[in-house]
């Protein structure tokens, strides 16, 4: 077989569908920007008015207005918790210091090393490094009126932290459901382009000049990680969010249809790389018998259409039907051709019709009492 040396092929760039994820993103940075700028600017203003020794330690308002700021109600609430816990902890570390010896090289650097440690548990998630720096700060920022300023930290970063939550709560509260739906639309169009390509790929002339769908099958993985970022961010986004009784959306379909693409991108990437050891070798060296070519290009293409009908019942009925014909005709014919053949010119084909089919089994569960495939051999 005449194989194209893998060097010698020049991959078309990824397909521009497969990076329309990120539709509303940058409306959504801005917003969470915007209210960032007010939070910190209300805490700052309100700063000064706290009594005792707070008013002596403002500018800890903004910083506390700042992590609180998380893009979901439910981040932004964990979030402010684990920071005012690792205030707590640094404090006492710091208090511990002063109250059983005195600040000195020594000291410090237990305190900020058995601050590290605790760190290191992960309870108290990304603010996990307030630990170490805020024993510092205590111990040679407060010197020798560090319960002052523990005090005026403290309540500080907890105004500011009130003031996020309120800002985050009040201004149009992150809920970011109707994205889920246009990215997984995106996600099962980055997989039908992909089959349409390798449909293509197998119906012309042999090798194919198509062949960036040989390259673009590692790009699916990278689709398939960000719209599941995105159905968990949509997921934590409607919790304590009260939009999301106005806005209601059934995230556990949402699951269920990503768990099933995230399948189909499984066997995807598998039958792209039987065809990419097919026309170059790479990987697995297989043969694809030429006569076969034509059936494998109608059933992937099929399987292709039933991705893309996805939204419409009707169509994606009559679609599956379809698929499930051209697969099991598929499986047909490598049966019927198991004995006349050998069997190294037959395991190619026959890897992809089951890549195919399990494909197509991933998806019974969007139509009602699918067709069952078997194969004949």
């Amino acid at each position: 077989m005449n194989r194209k040396p893998l060097r010698d092929i020049t991959f078309e760039p990824v397909n521009k569908r497969a990076w329309r994820i990120k539709s509303q993103i940058t409306r959504a940075r801005i917003l969470h920007a915007t209210k960032a700028a007010i939070a910190v600017g209300l805490a700052w203003t309100i700063a000064p008015y706290l009594p005792g020794v707070a008013d002596n330690y403002p500018y800890y308002a903004p910083l506390g207005a700042i992590v609180s700021m998380y893009p979901t109600l439910m981040g932004s609430m964990k979030n402010a918790l684990q920071t005012l816990g690792s205030l707590v902890v640094a404090i006492v570390l710091a208090g511990a210091v002063i109250v059983f010896s005195q600040p000195n090289v020594a000291t410090m650097s237990i305190a900020v090393g058995v601050g590290a440690l605790i760190a290191s548990t992960g309870w108290f998630g990304g603010n996990r490094e307030y630990i170490p720096v805020t024993v510092l700060f205590v111990l040679i920022i407060g010197g020798p009126d560090a319960d002052a300023y523990s005090i005026g930290y403290l309540e500080q970063v907890s105004l500011g932290i009130v003031v996020g939550l309120l800002v985050n709560i009040l201004i149009f509260p992150a809920l970011s459901l109707d994205a889920v739906g246009r990215q997984l639309s995106n996600y099962r169009v980055v997989l039908a382009d992909h089959l349409s390509e390798v449909a293509k790929a197998l119906a012309e002339s042999w090798p194919p000049e198509l062949d960036g769908w040989a390259s673009r099958k590692d790009a699916l993985v990278s689709v398939s990680r960000e719209v599941r970022a995105a159905v968990l961010d949509a997921d934590d986004s409607r919790k304590a969010n009260p939009r999301a009784r106005l806005h209601r959306r059934d995230l556990g379909a949402d699951y269920d249809d990503l768990a099933a693409l995230e399948a189909v991108t499984f066997h995807v990437r598998d039958l792209t790389d039987v065809l990419a050891g097919a026309v170059w070798g790479t990987s697995i060296d297989i043969e694809l018998r030429p006569e076969l070519r034509p059936s494998l290009s109608v059933a992937i293409d099929a399987v292709s259409a039933l991705l893309r009908d996805w939204d419409s019942d009707a169509a994606q009925r009559a679609t599956h039907s379809s698929a499930t014909a051209a697969v099991a005709s598929l499986m047909k014919e490598l049966a019927e051709r198991r004995d006349s053949a050998p069997a190294t010119s037959i395991g190619g084909a026959d890897a992809i019709a089951m890549d195919l089919a399990r494909i197509l089994a991933a998806l019974s569960f969007r139509v009602e009492q699918p067709e069952a495939i078997e194969d004949p051999g």
